[in-house]
């Protein structure tokens, strides 16, 4: 780790730097910056940089005005963390100490600066209580802490659980997935409590002797039936030190849009809670894979439920696979005798990884073989054997998708079998697309790089993916880790976005198609030449691909030695060497496939030589020569020549010189200079220009003086003199040369005016405009981590703002421009500052009133539909009084929840409601109540919703929890009364919670005493509503009484019981009879679910005594203890001869006899009800069924059932007609015998509301 440095500013001042970074998930996306909620713009106190998906915050100066509360937000995601200054102490020395773990990857100086966090919880005397959450679970949340190595550290959070039926679920998390609930040990210990007074859940995490490797990110997640909250809490680990140092707190937060980082420093220690696998180091490119997790240790232990969340924790790809392969070797193994320690049920590699297969074997001298799919694996590069001790060791180099199979270990006859899984890593894009721009008909090449060789991608076209039945016009093409998508001849319909997509990332580019155009950047100017001359005429074309032909008078220019045609680039040139008078002519360009026409003419100079005396004064024979100056104009790098023809005898001498226009036009304005003077100032002001090979050079001729300027520049601009003398006299010319090149680049443009796929971009003149009018200017754009630039425009832009569109939101984009003048297009100005288009999001839907009350009223909405590259940040909620245009904020700042509890409001106002949801973009239209709301409370009758399995009876089992929910409706909030059998209900015993909508009844542990009629009254002044529940505890009944052995005989013996004196408060449904051998005394079930009360045990063997006993049944189960016959019953041998006694024939006929009576029983209307009863009778006899004295045999309606004695008549869906006196006759040769019962059928639900409704009214 870097070490802090400090500049000194004097002997006892220092200069501080704090620097955060934050790491986004994907590239591209903009992260902005706050200080107590206000966003950070740069300067040189702040620095931001964001170099691909990593973005820092550096701190210059750092100074007690920056302990504040920072934030980063990257779309919806929004993260907060402190940062503590503390003053330099006193007897702090200069040497700089080793830094603390720091989320500062570059060696920056280190503050002292430390987390704002507490080590241990704060008395409760002094710690300030945080505001309840109205909506939220929590009371206290757990605070972020700060902890030295080897010390330890309490994280607490309270829960309220006065409105909660039961105890909360709670859960302590590390990272995102990892659930500290089974990491409890030797470093960590979680703690509950519940406080029964204040009704508040206490929930502890206890770290104990913490290391560096605890550091990180925790979560606290608590949930309840239909609530969920949770609280996110950071944990810092300090090494010990004795110098101020850097620790930045950063909240974990996760979300799949970016993770916080920072570095830890320290030696990893071994036990049971190390997370070193969850954190990343400084410097290293790649996380490191997570060591010593078996997936399939993971899998085999959880739920099903939890399988989708495992994939996602640990990357795994074919579930369906792993899930089939998992069922097979679920099965326990037998214990072997040739392996001590078989291989495990399935291993798991990365690919390219790799991995070692081991078993020990009972006999160290045995030998094994390795089976891969059943076939015998030979040993390889790839595959090595190893044989240490009773170890036998399979490893396998370099995993590939190959190696994923079954492999089995063979000791003589035994086998182990394991399963290898090879993980494929995701397939990454690691070059993204590039956006194009094209001309009609041209080629189309997309390319991007991914991160596997071969891999399968999927292209699609503006959200529409496309096939290989395509190939016509598509083509695909796979090149190493390269995939490319060609389009051979574009049109206008395949301007579009196009998308490349991979399971581990996407990347979307921009294709415009455009008509084609062509533009003149410099059109041919006319030429006079002398004869023996070169004529070059020269154009320039915006696009370089374009050929065309030249024209001599309409007739094309045929190239020889002497004519030249050239085509680079974008430039067009015809040479004509030694030119003749018949080179006179018109000269026209014409592009190929384009209507232009650029022509220019060339003159032939004729040069006459007068005859002239000897004694002439010098001459020069100019065409224009006086006062004003000629002009010659030339294209910034052309050559210039000019050609001045002289006379004069004897020869003349001839001098160039560039003057100072200025001091020239003083001295052309003086008439009366001497020429010696005016010479003398010439020489003084101009430079003086003498025959040379140099750039500028003048080039001396009998009779004519050349001169010549290579690749005009702009400092080549002036005016020339050229001076001739004899001694007969002299003469001179003043020449004006013009350089005019392409414009300077503009500065860099300006962009405002941002939207969803659109901004405005503004910018200014050149300061210099190359000696030309600007013609226009050409706008390009580009994506912030491409270089290949778009052009935007192919006409040229006269104005200086231009409405650039077709952006992709939430992509980084840059604006360049270009100024075209007549000689060409200047050089690109610097680049704009990146920016993103963003759209505001979509208004909040179904904004609407939850509850009102005399000082509050509760809204809720839900999230706008749509919410763009910009996140959201919250909401605004407002409010205007009926008649009002004022809106007044109803909460303080921005909430990020979606509902809101208004408070404080004056009872009887009427309010108009709205709310806006707020991004970086700025505010979405506002979603508004339609109709005012009265700031009252609204009187509603009381009424209570009883549920349909409380109509009938509660049967509970002792012991069992009996929590009883009942919702009710009614304002103001009524009183509620519970009574049970007519008394008031004992608080002590069972407990009431009552809330605004339900009240619930809850016993810990039920008792038989808690069994009877409830009866629940709700009271709003004069206004009451009730209804009752019968609550029956059951409980295990006793055993039977007088068990007695009446009968021994042969293989039988006959046993007879009474019922149990304790039913345990339930009808007793049978007895279960069993035999044990005096002997081995291992008891075996005779009968089950025997409902008569005597039985007749047989086959029993000879010789053997028997004990019996009887458990007796209902329906919470056997009873705890049976009924046992005291003396055994031996079975006798029989002799060789046996004379069986003769007995007198028993009759067992028996007239019948109901053991069970029918019940008065009492149902609601519609819903199938029967009546039981049970008969005895031998022969067995024969059932009828009444109601009213009418028999029941052929109507459709009733079902008759009977089985074992036992009488069931059903009756289908009743109705009040129903109701009556139902008999149940049952007759046999012996006699007859019969019984009845009562039957009521009540009215449904809605009927009694009716009847309810009706009285109500006859009371008023």
């Amino acid at each position: 780790n870097p070490k802090p440095t400090r500049k000194w500013l004097s002997s006892t001042i220092f200069i501080y730097t704090a620097v955060f970074e934050a790491e986004t998930e994907k590239a591209g996306v903009k992260v902005k910056w706050q200080r107590a909620g206000t966003e950070i713009t740069e300067s040189e106190k702040y620095v931001i940089k964001a170099e691909g998906n990593k973005h820092s915050l550096t701190i210059n100066n750092v100074g007690k005005e920056d302990d504040v509360t920072y934030a980063v937000i990257a779309g919806s995601s929004k993260v907060k963390f402190e940062l503590k200054v503390k003053e330099p102490e006193k007897s702090e020395t200069v040497t700089p100490a080793e830094a603390a773990p720091a989320p500062a990857v570059s060696e920056s100086p280190a503050p002292p600066v430390e987390s704002c966090q507490n080590t241990e919880a704060a008395p409760s005397g002094t710690q300030p209580e945080e505001p309840v959450d109205p909506i939220g679970l929590f009371l206290i949340r757990p605070q972020d802490g700060e902890v030295t190595v080897g010390g330890n550290i309490t994280f607490t959070a309270k829960v309220a659980g006065e409105s909660l039926l039961k105890k909360p679920s709670v859960k302590w998390f590390k990272g995102k997935w990892m659930d500290l609930g089974s990491k409890v040990g030797q470093h960590l210990q979680l703690h509950d409590s519940y406080d029964r007074n204040n009704k508040v859940y206490t929930f502890e995490m206890e770290i104990i002797e913490a290391n560096m490797t605890f550091a990180g990110g925790y979560r606290c997640e608590v949930s309840t039936k239909d609530k969920f909250d949770s609280s996110n809490f950071n944990l810092t680990v300090n090494g010990k030190m004795n110098s101020c140092h850097l620790l930045c707190s950063c909240l974990l937060f996760f979300s799949p849009l970016f993770l916080l980082l920072y570095s830890t420093e320290g030696h990893e220690e071994g036990g049971e809670f190390n997370f070193s696998s969850l954190l990343k180091k400084r410097g290293e490119a790649k996380c490191e894979s997570q060591s010593d997790v078996d997936v399939w240790e993971i899998l085999r232990k959880a739920p099903p439920s939890e399988y989708e969340k495992i994939a996602f924790q640990y990357g795994i790809t074919d579930l369906r696979g792993m899930l089939k392969r998992l069922k097979r070797i679920k099965k326990e193994e037998k214990k072997s005798t040739a392996f001590l320690k078989k291989l495990d049920p399935a291993y798991q590699v990365d690919k390219g990884q790799k991995i070692k297969l081991m078993v020990e074997v009972a006999n160290p001298d045995a030998d094994v073989k390795w089976l891969k799919n059943g076939q015998e694996i030979q040993v390889s590069g790839r595959y090595i054997f190893e044989a240490v001790g009773n170890k036998r060791i399979l490893t396998i180099n370099h995993c590939s998708l190959a190696d994923d199979a079954a492999y089995e270990c063979v000791v003589g006859e035994e086998k182990s079998f394991t399963e290898l899984f090879v993980k494929e890593p995701p397939i990454l894009i690691t070059h993204p697309l590039e956006d194009q721009m094209v001309m009609v008909g041209e080629r189309v090449e997309f390319e991007c790089e991914v991160s596997e060789e071969g891999a399968t991608v999927k292209w699609e076209k503006d959200g529409i993916e496309l096939t290989r039945e395509e190939t016509f016009k598509y083509r695909f093409k796979k090149d190493g880790k390269k995939q490319y998508l060609i389009i051979n001849e574009s049109t206008k319909e395949d301007s579009g976005h196009y998308t490349v997509k991979t399971n581990g990332g996407v990347s979307v580019a921009e294709l415009i198609v455009q008509e084609k155009k062509l533009e003149v950047y410099q059109s041919i100017a006319d030429l006079t030449v002398k004869a023996r001359d070169q004529a070059v005429f020269k154009c320039e074309v915006s696009d370089e691909n374009v050929k065309g032909i030249w024209l001599k008078n309409g007739k094309e220019v045929v190239p020889d030695e002497r004519i030249k045609i050239s085509h680079i680039g974008r430039i067009h040139k015809l040479t004509i060497e030694d030119v003749t008078p018949d080179d006179e002519a018109d000269y026209s360009f014409i592009p190929q496939g384009f209507a232009y026409n650029l022509s220019a003419k060339l003159q032939f100079l004729e040069v006459k030589i007068d005859f002239v005396p000897r004694e002439e004064p010098p001459k020069i024979h100019l065409d224009c020569l006086g006062q004003s100056p000629d002009t010659i104009v030339v294209v910034a790098g052309n050559k210039l020549r000019l050609d001045v023809p002289i006379s004069g005898d004897p020869t003349p001498t001839v001098i160039w010189q560039k003057v100072n226009k200025k001091t020239d036009l003083v001295r052309s304005n003086d008439d009366s200079m001497t020429p010696s003077e005016n010479g003398s100032d010439l020489n003084i002001d101009s430079k003086l220009l003498f025959e040379s090979e140099g750039r500028v050079r003048v080039e001396m001729h009998e009779d004519h003086c050349v001169f010549i300027i290579e690749g005009a520049e702009k400092e080549d601009e002036g005016v020339y003199r050229v001076i001739v003398k004899n001694p007969v006299g002299e003469d001179k010319a003043d020449i004006t040369v013009k350089v005019i090149d392409v414009p300077d680049p503009p500065e860099a443009p300006k962009i405002s005016n941002i939207g969803e796929d659109y901004c405005t971009v503004q910018w200014q003149p050149p300061k210099y405009d190359g000696g030309q009018p600007v013609l226009g200017y050409i706008l390009e754009r580009k994506k912030k981590k491409s270089y290949r630039w778009m052009r935007l425009n192919f006409d040229l832009l006269k104005e200086l703002t231009y409405e650039a569109k077709r952006m992709i939101e939430g992509v980084v984009y840059e604006m360049r421009i270009y100024a075209v003048n007549s000689i060409g297009m200047s050089r690109p100005s610097p680049a704009s500052q990146p920016f993103m288009p963003i759209a505001p999001p979509s208004e909040p839907t179904h904004f609407t009133v939850e509850d009102v009350s005399d000082n509050t009223v509760t809204l809720k909405w839900r999230p706008p539909e749509r919410i763009g590259a910009g996140g959201l940040d919250g909401y605004i909620v407002e409010y205007c009084k009926d008649g009002s245009t004022e809106w007044i904020p109803a909460l303080p700042g921005l909430t990020e929840r979606t509902s809101a509890l208004i408070k404080d409001l004056v009872t009887g106002d009427k309010l108009h409601f709205r709310i806006k949801a707020i991004n970086l973009a700025g505010e979405s239209g506002a979603a508004i109540i339609k109709e005012p709301v009265t700031v009252q409370e609204i009187l509603q009758r009381p009424k209570i919703w009883l549920p349909r399995h409380l109509r009938q009876t509660l049967v509970k089992k002792v012991g069992e929890t009996i929590n009883i929910v009942i919702p009710f409706q009614g304002k103001p909030r009524p009183k509620i009364i519970w009574m049970k059998d007519g008394q008031t209900l004992d608080s002590k015993d069972v407990g009431i919670r009552n809330s605004n909508t339900d009240t619930i009844l809850f016993i810990r542990k039920a008792e038989l005493h808690h069994s009877g009629a409830y009866e629940i009254t709700l009271q709003i002044e004069n206004m009451t509503d009730k209804v009752a529940i019968t609550i029956q505890i059951i409980d295990k009944p006793g055993p039977p009484q007088n068990i007695k052995l009446v009968d021994v005989w042969g293989f039988n013996a006959a046993l007879e019981w009474t019922p149990p004196q304790d039913d345990g408060n339930a009808q007793i449904l049978g007895y279960t009879v069993q035999k044990a051998d005096k002997k081995a005394m291992e008891w075996y079930t005779v009968f089950d679910h025997y409902r008569r009360t005597n039985c007749v045990v047989s086959d029993l063997i000879m010789g053997n005594e028997y004990f019996f006993r009887v458990f007796s049944e209902n329906l919470c189960g056997l009873s705890e203890t049976a009924a046992t016959t005291k003396n055994p019953a031996y079975i006798q041998k029989t002799g060789t001869t046996y004379k069986p006694p003769s007995y007198k024939e028993h009759d067992f006929s028996e007239p019948p006899k109901f053991t069970h009576p029918l019940v008065n029983r009492s149902v609601i209307a519609g819903y199938n009800t029967t009546l039981s009863c049970a008969v005895r009778g031998i022969p067995k006899p024969k059932i009828f069924w009444y109601k009213n004295k009418m028999d029941l045999s052929g109507d459709a309606k009733y079902r008759m059932f009977s089985k074992q004695g036992v009488l069931t008549l059903e009756i289908r869906k009743p109705t009040p007609f129903d109701g009556g006196c139902y008999t149940c006759k049952a007759v046999n040769e012996c006699g007859e015998a019969e019984i009845e019962c009562r039957l009521d059928v009540r009215g449904n639900e809605m009927d009694l509301m009716d009847d309810t409704n009706t009285a109500v009214k006859s009371n008023r």
